[in-house]
């Protein structure tokens, strides 16, 4: 085991969707039905370019303009509803990353935490499909409670002040370019997780020029990368 003293990072924050657990297809295949009933016959690689990693409540007006629909609270509810019902039939881990959580959380000895950009009940049921609840108990943090969305760095810059560390002394584990970005604003250190061949993830380069300082692509191969890796600022 790798001492703490010997780490480049003071704590781990990671993302949900896309990182944590296979989310995106189903929430934007949810999402996507909902504006073919609107009457946007948006594609799926339209879908995840204009919605994925951003706030659907921020992302209104896209609806509006393609529609003339204004979303009323009582959609996004029903949008909730039926995604909710979605996730609880079809999630699963993204592969390797259990495994890879619970190892860096011991490196890291509960110095981690999840930086969501979700609904709080969101990202809990999908913590708990996947079994990493307990690890991330007490230490959940979702951008719909901050002020400001991603990429506004609001939510990582909370779970770090509640973890006690500086959030320069942070990684970042994210996998969209507006996470990218959050993360950098937060002063982190971030990686980005860009599986080959899926639809839902971006390529490397999207990634590095959003700011991430790494990309991989197994999730089994992050605890030695970050273990390898320094931080982007030294401790003072």
């Amino acid at each position: 085991m790798v001492e703490t003293a010997a780490l480049p990072f003071d704590a781990v924050l990671f993302d949900c969707d896309g990182v944590l657990v296979d989310s995106e297809r189903i929430t934007n295949s949810v999402l996507r039905s909902m504006l073919h009933e609107l009457g946007w016959q948006v594609s799926e690689a339209d879908c995840f370019r204009l919605f994925v990693g951003r706030a659907l409540r921020d992302e209104t007006a896209v609806i509006t303009a393609h529609t003339g629909f204004t979303v009323t609270g009582e959609w996004l509810a029903d949008f909730r509803e039926r995604r909710n019902d979605a996730l609880v039939r079809d999630l699963l881990p993204i592969p390797g990353a259990v495994a890879a959580v619970h190892e860096i959380d011991q490196r890291y000895r509960g110095n981690v935490a999840c930086a969501s950009g979700a609904d709080r009940h969101k990202v809990e049921l999908q913590l708990a499909k996947a079994g990493l609840d307990v690890v991330f108990e007490g230490k959940v943090f979702s951008g719909m409670e901050t002020p400001r969305s991603k990429p506004a760095p609001d939510v990582y810059l909370a779970a770090a002040a509640a973890l006690g560390v500086d959030p320069a002394r942070t990684a970042v584990i994210e996998d969209t370019p507006t996470g990218v970005r959050a993360g950098v604003a937060a002063g982190a250190t971030v990686f980005g997780y860009c599986p080959p061949q899926s639809p839902s993830h971006n390529a490397p380069q999207v990634l590095l020029a959003a700011g991430a300082t790494h990309t991989f692509t197994d999730m089994a191969t992050l605890p030695a990368l970050l273990t390898a890796s320094r931080a982007a600022h030294s401790p003072r």
